[in-house]
This record gives C-alpha cells, sequence and structure tokens, in this order.
C-alpha cells in the first residue's frame, strides 16, 4: 500500500489544503493528514480542534485519515512505515523553504521521497495566515475555507 503523509500545522485548513488532500489522495492508496503541534506558535484552534475541523471537510474521503504528531516528522512517518510525504506548493515563493526542506528530509532519510503538488491556482494566493487575518479583520472568507471553517472561525473572532 503507497501511504503518505501530508503534514502541516492546518491554522485554520484552507480550501487550497483540500485541494492538496483530494489530489493526494487520488494518487495514493491513503493519506494521513498530519497536524503539527508546534507549542512556539500561539493557534487560533487547538490541535483537536484543528484535526475535527479537518476530519468534517474530508468526510467522504475514504482513504483519508487525520491525526496528529509533534516532535520530527521524520520519525512520524517511520512510524507510519510511510514512505511519501506530500508538501504543497502555491507559488514560486515557496519553492525555497519547500526545498530545504525535502533536502533534510533527504539526508535524514534517503528512503523517504518528498512529493511536491502545485496547488490550484485559484488558491495560489491562500494561506492560513491571511484567511485569519482577513476574518480576525471581520472580512469574508467564504470559499476560501470550508463552511464548517467558516463557521467555527466566527466563533472563533466574535469572542
Amino acid at each position: 500500500m503507497k501511504l503518505a503523509v501530508y503534514p502541516g500545522s492546518f491554522d485554520p485548513v484552507t480550501n487550497g489544503h483540500l485541494d492538496i488532500v483530494k489530489r493526494g489522495a487520488q494518487v495514493f492508496d491513503h493519506v494521513v493528514v498530519a497536524v503539527l503541534h508546534n507549542a512556539q506558535k500561539k493557534p487560533l484552534f487547538s490541535v483537536e480542534e484543528r484535526k475535527e475541523l479537518i476530519r468534517q471537510s474530508t468526510q467522504g474521503m475514504t482513504n483519508v485519515e487525520v491525526d496528529s504528531f509533534d516532535g520530527l516528522l521524520i520519525d512520524y512517518v517511520h512510524g507510519l512505515n510511510a514512505n511519501v510525504i506530500i508538501r504543497g506548493l502555491r507559488a514560486v515563493s515557496d519553492f525555497e523553504y519547500e526545498l530545504q526542506f525535502a533536502s533534510m528530509m533527504r539526508k535524514l532519510d534517503p528512503e523517504v521521497e518528498t512529493l511536491f503538488m502545485m496547488t490550484n491556482n485559484q488558491y495560489s494566493f491562500l494561506s492560513s495566515g491571511i484567511v485569519k487575518e482577513v476574518a480576525s479583520g471581520g472580512g469574508d472568507v467564504k470559499g476560501l475555507v470550508p463552511e464548517v471553517v467558516e463557521k467555527a472561525m466566527s466563533e472563533k473572532y466574535r469572542r
């Protein structure tokens, strides 16, 4: 079975992320969307909230699973016996960081491949940070995030 891991903070998950998940699920037998717990960041949503939002957003994708991890990604990948890491690219500006990331993964384990997938052009400008900035200012994020995320963000920023 070809198992791929799609790691990220997903704070929040956007339609750009989901584009990568859907397309990854067409290429691989099983995709694990792995939410990173990064204690250095101050997320809008807890890890459990992010996992639940992703689960709700990927309902019906029978070969997609949602999980979380902390520590080194390569250790998590090894624990799953996966051999592919999916990384999404929006624009050329993402490439330098992602090249460094993939090179480090290759150094840590040459048997694990990093696969870059370009997001749909309609989401090439989209990031979780931009979505949070717009939503925190009362702007409309409809069409940028799944409806369940839109509602959850509305509740968070109402407080």
